[in-house]
């Protein structure tokens, strides 16, 4: 064992000193923390060679054993294959494995730059195995070949072992490293350096270098070049050629819901009830929409995809989340509740709603969000129209969530339906207001209101686009290339068969008309001049708002409206970024930010359509492979 030392460490050494100087590698900062779990790995298999060396008669056993044992350590630890590659069936299995903790620790170590005390169950577990692997090869140890062991000796193996027959039953039943695993695999991805030349940047907050590279190094934003950019081998990158393209932040859409499809199956998702929003993610990235806030879906379901989805065990666009929406007992929202039996109603209210009956109470509902770490709590101020009225909420309980949400630091959202809504929602605090069905012109003095204290105007032209042409019968919305390659199979073609069912059928009382669609134009134009900050939302899984590219027909929307492409594109990355309080990470370039971008083909500043030619997606630092999203499928 000391011998194992003493020949493996300077080797250890050697290997990082080589790949510091001859491939750039930076020292870790707990360099003396990979040393001691390195020499406890070496210790420990060398513990297992010497029950090894104890059990075999002859050198030709030693050699079959010592294949069988290490072999397979090797292949399926993922020291020599990524475990990302392996079925499900087989990660489960290589939690049996010693060489797998020995792996998987060092990956810790060194993407993490995490103690010996974040790897506990490694540590504890080589620890384990040098000391009954001395103990045993103590026992069976022999002077002489000669002494024939017992085969029933050689079952002394397997006792070495147990602690990771143990430590691999509690792995799949907690899933713990498997998931680590996978996370570590991302961060290694997300880890290469890249470098993105002679593209079009668009920074974000409207400002554009017309040429210019960028460097990603580790997840983020390295620097940026103008005219000149260093030669691929200095900076040891992957090179992205852009020359005629446009780069741009990773685009937002603050305003989805992911458990409705906006179109309608083919065949539904097979597997947990939330398939479906996991694929609309995968959807998202696939289109170049790197972040999305989920909006009236269930807390529950919607919390654990952010966690998956953003902490890099599943890929696809980032999820922040919204609380459920405050609203009154029958007020805007609770529709789709009433509609369902009442042995389920009370369970989905819980996951949709809070219904506060004073300020008080508002309070107690927002303090008690705290443990669900929602990124933005939404209120609902809307009293409909006639046909389909709702009871609308007291503004001083809006008034007392509006404190509650700003002691947390959090942003409140309110929907509003008229000039008294949206006055109530100004009164309140609203760092955002979601006007897609308001009912009249904004008055120049509320907008100016709005734009001195930076409230947010959300539009979402394409839910009133797609109510009028679901009425209408109307598919051109589904004419997108980019949305019919994103949309599960079969979605597009069911959906058109609908709409021609659909066509010449009455509207539903408060049905959204052409005419309303174009007074939500004429409003937006108006807070655009008046100064107003606009953020991009899409209202994304109503009728004809499918998941993928719903920012893309968001901004051609507003660019029918009138607004130029430079403020739509602002609107989907800086100043979404700056209403998620995501600023000081994503939303721009910059050099330290976070290097999530997509890359089009094209000027979509002087021709929005280009905007749908999604060229490159980069999430992270990895180049997402695009093609492999929907494996599933």
């Amino acid at each position: 064992m000391v011998t194992g030392l003493l020949t493996y460490l300077p080797y250890v050494l050697l290997m990082l000193t080589l790949a510091h100087f001859v491939y750039h590698m930076v020292f870790p900062p707990n360099l003396l923390s990979i040393l001691a779990f390195m020499s406890l790995g070496i210790v420990a298999f060398r513990a297992i060679g010497l029950i090894v060396a104890a059990v075999v008669n002859s050198m030709q056993e030693s050699a079959i054993l010592t294949q069988v044992l290490y072999i397979s350590m090797l292949f399926l630890s993922g020291a020599t294959l990524p475990t990302s590659m392996f079925p499900a069936w087989l990660l489960k299995l290589t939690q049996f494995i010693p060489a797998t903790y020995l792996v998987n620790g060092l990956q810790s170590l060194f993407l993490r730059q995490e103690s010996l005390l974040h790897n506990g169950p490694a540590v504890g577990a080589l620890a384990a195995t040098v000391v009954l692997g001395s103990f045993i090869a103590t026992k069976l140890f022999r002077w002489e070949k000669e002494e024939k062991l017992r085969p029933a000796a050689k079952l002394w193996v397997l006792a070495v072992l147990l602690p990771f027959f143990v430590l691999g039953a509690y792995q799949i039943h907690t899933g713990g490293n498997i998931v680590k695993a996978r996370i570590l695999d991302r961060e290694l991805r997300r880890s290469r350096n890249t470098l993105i030349r002679n593209a079009r940047i668009f920074i974000g907050d409207g400002t554009v270098i017309e040429s210019g590279s960028v460097l990603v190094k580790n997840g983020k934003i390295d620097a940026i070049y103008g005219d000149s950019a260093p030669d691929a081998v200095n900076v040891n990158a992957d090179i992205i050629e852009a020359a005629g393209k446009t780069l741009l932040p990773g685009l937002a859409d603050v305003h989805v819901r992911l458990a409705a499809p906006g179109g309608v199956y083919a065949k539904a998702p097979s597997g947990a009830p939330s398939a479906g929003m996991e694929r609309a993610l995968q959807a998202y990235l696939f289109s170049g929409v790197t972040a999305v806030r989920s909006d009236g879906d269930p807390t529950d379901n919607t919390a654990a995809l952010r966690t998956e989805f953003n902490d890099g065990e599943q890929l696809g666009a980032e999820v922040f989340v919204s609380s459920p929406l405050f609203t009154a007992a029958h007020g805007y929202g609770l529709s789709l509740p009433a509609s369902v039996p009442p042995q389920y109603r009370k369970m989905m209210e819980a996951q949709l709603a809070r219904v506060p009956r004073s300020g008080p109470e508002a309070r107690r509902m927002v303090d008690e969000l705290a443990p669900l770490h929602v990124d933005t709590v939404r209120a609902a101020l809307d009293s409909g129209v006639a046909g389909a009225l709702f009871e609308r909420m007291d503004p001083l309980i809006l008034r007392a969530i509006g404190e509650a949400a700003r002691s947390h630091q959090l942003p409140l959202s309110v929907h509003v339906g008229d000039q008294r809504d949206l006055e109530a929602a100004l009164d309140a605090g609203a760092a955002a207001v979601e006007m897609e069905s308001f009912r009249d012109h904004v008055p120049g003095a509320m907008l100016a209101r709005m734009a001195a204290e930076r409230v947010a105007y959300q539009p979402a032209l394409s839910t009133v686009a797609g109510a009028v042409a679901f009425q209408s019968g109307g598919d051109g919305a589904l004419n997108s290339s980019l949305l019919q390659q994103a949309a599960p199979p079969g979605m597009i073609a069911q959906t058109r068969r609908l709409l021609s069912v659909r066509l010449g059928a009455a509207d539903p009382p408060g049905a959204s008309t052409s005419a309303d669609l174009e007074l939500a134009k004429a409003n937006l134009q108006a807070a655009w001049k008046a100064g107003v900050r606009l953020v991009l939302g899409s209202g994304a899984g109503n009728p004809l708002v499918i998941h993928g590219p719903t920012a893309q027909r968001e901004m051609e929307l507003w660019v029918e409206a009138g607004i130029p492409p430079a403020v739509a594109l602002q609107a989907a990355t800086a100043n979404a970024a700056r209403l998620l309080h995501a600023a000081d990470r994503v939303g721009y370039i910059r050099k330290g930010m976070q290097a999530t971008f997509v890359i089009v083909a094209g000027n979509p500043l002087q021709d929005i359509q280009t905007i749908e030619q999604v060229s490159v997606v980069i999430l992270k630092g990895e180049r997402v492979n695009r093609s492999e999203l929907f494996t599933k499928d």
